[in-house]
């Protein structure tokens, strides 16, 4: 629409509204909004969005499009509206009609939704017919998600397909001013799925008296297996310990912190310290595990998230929640219902029953399938900033838009904390939080999702992306596609996954810190210093390797590696360290200076993650983990000193055949007779995070003195900037020297984003290699 001409002339136009604008009231917000102007014409879901063909008074059709555009509906999201002036039909009325199968751009798929408060209000009134009933929902909330079995977003594809509508649930859906209108998963208890608890005795509850009978469990500290939007959780009562014990003797879950679900935002600020964006995301429509810190006088137990002065909260997102803190307690924990390694679970099957049964004393379920399991999505605020730590339910389903010609290619993602991504007309589709490969059935819901999410898509790879790592059961995974294989380097794809999130065109400098990743030398790398873009990277600089004795067990075994790290910097006089350090590892240590210093099954790692893990032993605070990264986490929080100054400890950077080489053995040594002289661990810890600061900063100034030539924007990655303070220091330090910053926030800095730095390094290898020789190719 270019002018305002006769502001009374009756015209058409066309609007094409394109984004997440199905399944969240988008068509009957558009029917409200025309029969307000007194416009006509229609409204239609296809593949594409959401297209209006609008018939009125110029300036009608103006404020119809500017309220779509400003004005939409909670959890719409708009990505951009076009309007074409179109020809005049003469509609006599505005109608919405049913949905087209056809379009070929971008769909969004709709994310499960926290229950509204217009529905909390009917459930809790008692002349409403919905009272007290579990499933209500509607436009503004409920699953999506999880219950879609195919596009376009109609009741007929989904799992409530079987429910057949009352007449007055009818009656609602076809009201175009109801805001039930095409709400799909619609019902209510004439029509609707039914509750059921089977208890481990036998016995069989329905409807309001399995709800009741759940409750009265949990609040006897009972386990209880309840069925969410997204799969099974585990409950049982946060403030019983006996029953939080058994729950993780159960799960096999000794020391992993346990998320809390609590009733209310009065009951969350009886536990923690809560900011106001904190509050904010903590009741937004996506409802997210968001970590909190505690309060100095934490009245729960102190298993639930033990040696860590942070805890995951959530609010109740469902009504089920709601109508069990109704009866029961008003903290329950909330952790997903699987053994330790495996998939969530989710089915009705008897296998699932099978299983559930194994892990508490009664089910509490219902007879609307899940379609796709999703897992709750895990958050940190750094001030106004939402930083994802799991990215799941209420965020995976967007799309993110790239500029790099993605189409066709599938990036498989890493072993640990998987997510894939599927290339698709310009955007990078990044699939839900999945978990680590470590077994075979996580292998199957990683092909069960992938499957779908190709089906949902209508999506077909012609290149399949995974990480160097030999090893990896992705390479198994990408063989058979049956198509060609692209290797990227794991840190250059941190590095350009929060390259691509803040849209960085141009090479830049990186700072990548995590864990573990196949190096090109072979050997581990995980303390990088890289300079480069989508094409390629050059390693600027990097920690010194030392041995990692046992490889894996060390990893597991943080005690190891800092002997590992002790003898291979001091000798004679690290032996004599480690033996005063783990008195009653005598024996261990002995072989453990023999393989380092015979070079027997040591592989040589520089990595952040093994740093902070044999600090963490050398001081006591982990010297065995019990999940992964549990070591630096519980350093981590003993370091999170907000304070800008005070004492680093000693390191060097030296040049090493022209790269730079980050030496921490000083720092180390220090640490050790700190340690030994009985110094507060917590001035150690602190002093330590701001020498590892202090350290990446000094290489990054480094780097541009020698190369003054290079681009001064600096990105930070990989999964050891979930340390809040490290990543804030960092950046703070940096800035104040003239850098520009980028970190992440709706991609996660850990391996679940690393398949969207792996998606676009190879569709810059695609495009400059139109035919390659050989069925695997490498991205250097």
């Amino acid at each position: 629409m270019a002018e305002r001409r006769s502001q009374s002339m009756h015209r058409a136009v066309k609007i094409l509204v394109k984004g997440r604008v199905q399944g969240v009231g988008f068509r009957p917000f558009i029917y409200a909004l025309a029969s307000s102007l007194g416009v006509k014409g229609t409204v239609q879901n296809n593949f594409d969005g959401v297209t209006i063909i609008a018939e009125g008074e110029w300036n009608h059709l103006l404020e119809l499009k500017e309220k779509i555009k400003h004005s939409p509906p909670r959890l719409s999201k708009i990505l951009h509206v076009t309007a074409n002036e179109t020809a005049h039909h003469g509609y006599r009325e505005f109608s919405i009609i049913p949905s087209e199968e056809t379009g070929m751009d971008v769909p969004f798929l709709s994310p499960d939704a926290a229950v509204c408060e217009d529905c909390l209000e009917e459930m809790n009134n008692p002349r409403d017919r919905r009272y007290r009933f579990p499933f209500i929902n509607c436009t503004q909330c409920g699953p999506r998600y999880s219950i879609i079995q195919r596009l376009p977003y109609d009741r007929s594809y989904t799992t409530m397909k079987p429910f057949e509508m009352c007449t007055l649930c009818l009656e609602e859906y076809g009201d175009p001013l109801n805001r039930r209108h095409h709400a799909q998963p619609i019902c209510c208890s004439r029509c609707g799925p039914v509750l059921q608890l089977r208890t481990s005795n036998g016995e069989m509850y329905e409807g309001q008296k399995a709800v009741l009978k759940a409750a009265r469990l949990l609040k006897k500290g009972k386990i209880v297996a309840v069925k969410g939007i997204g799969g099974y959780h585990l409950a049982c009562n946060a403030r019983v310990e006996g029953s939080i014990k058994r729950l993780r003797e159960l799960k096999n879950r000794p020391e992993r912190p346990l998320a809390v679900m609590a009733d209310s935002y009065e009951t969350v600020m009886g536990l923690c310290d809560m900011t106001k964006r904190e509050k904010e995301v903590l009741g937004s429509p996506e409802m997210p595990i968001t970590l909190l810190r505690k309060k100095a006088v934490f009245p729960l137990p102190e298993i639930l998230s033990p040696g860590l002065t942070t805890l995951g909260v959530m609010l109740p997102y469902t009504p089920l929640h709601h109508l069990l803190f109704n009866e029961g307690p008003d903290c329950l924990v909330m952790t997903s219902a699987n053994r330790s390694g495996c998939p969530i679970l989710y089915r009705d099957d008897a296998t699932s029953f099978d299983h559930l049964r194994t892990l508490s004393d009664a089910v509490l379920t219902h007879n609307r399938p899940i379609y796709r399991p999703i897992d709750d999505s895990v958050v940190q605020c750094d001030e106004e900033h939402i930083i994802h730590i799991r990215r799941a339910r209420g965020y995976a389903q967007d799309p993110l838009k790239t500029l790099a010609p993605v189409d066709h290619i599938l990036a498989l993602g890493g072993n640990q904390k998987n997510a894939f991504a599927l290339g698709k007309d310009g955007h990078i589709h990044l699939s839900p939080h999945i978990g680590d490969l470590d077994n075979e059935e996580m292998k199957g819901a990683f092909r069960e999702q992938l499957d779908h999410y190709k089906q949902w898509l209508r999506f077909q790879e012609k290149h399949v992306v995974i990480d160097k790592h030999p090893l990896y059961e992705t390479n198994d995974i990408a063989k058979e596609a049956g198509c060609e294989v692209i290797r990227v380097q794991h840190h250059h794809a941190h590095h350009v996954s929060c390259m691509e999130e803040h849209r960085l065109a141009e090479s830049c400098l990186g700072i990548i810190l995590d864990g573990t990743g196949y190096g090109d030398d072979g050997n581990l790398w995980g303390f990088e210093f890289l300079y480069g873009d989508r094409e390629s990277f050059e390693r600027l600089g990097h920690l010194r390797y030392t041995p990692l004795p046992g490889g894996e067990k060390a990893v597991k075994e943080p005690w190891r590696n800092a002997v590992g790290m002790l003898v291979h910097y001091f000798s004679k006089e690290g032996r004599k360290m480690s033996g005063e350090l783990f008195p009653d590892r005598e024996q261990e240590i002995s072989l453990i200076e023999n393989m380092v210093e015979n070079q027997v099954n040591t592989p040589m790692a520089g990595t952040c993650g093994r740093l902070f893990d044999a600090v963490s032993a050398v001081l006591g605070i982990c010297t065995v983990s019990t999940y992964e990264g549990e070591a630096a986490i519980k350093l981590a929080d003993y370091g999170q000193n907000e304070g800008e100054k005070g004492e680093c400890y000693p390191f060097e950077i030296n040049d090493v055949n022209g790269s730079l080489q980050l030496d921490f053995s000083s720092a180390l040594y220090e640490i050790v007779k700190d340690r030994l002289k009985g110094k507060e661990l917590t001035l150690v810890a602190q002093a330590f995070h701001r020498t590892v600061a202090a350290a990446c900063v000094q290489m990054m100034f480094a780097a541009v003195e020698k190369r003054p030539e290079l681009n001064r924007e600096v990105v930070l990655s990989g999964g050891s900037f979930q340390n809040l303070y490290l990543k804030k220091e960092i950046e703070r330090q940096l800035s104040l020297r003239g850098f520009h910053v980028f970190s992440h926030q709706m991609i996660p800095c850990h391996d679940g984003g690393l398949s969207a730095g792996q998606l676009v390094i190879a569709s810059e290898w695609v495009k400059r290699k139109s035919s390659w020789k050989g069925s695997e190719s490498e991205c250097v």
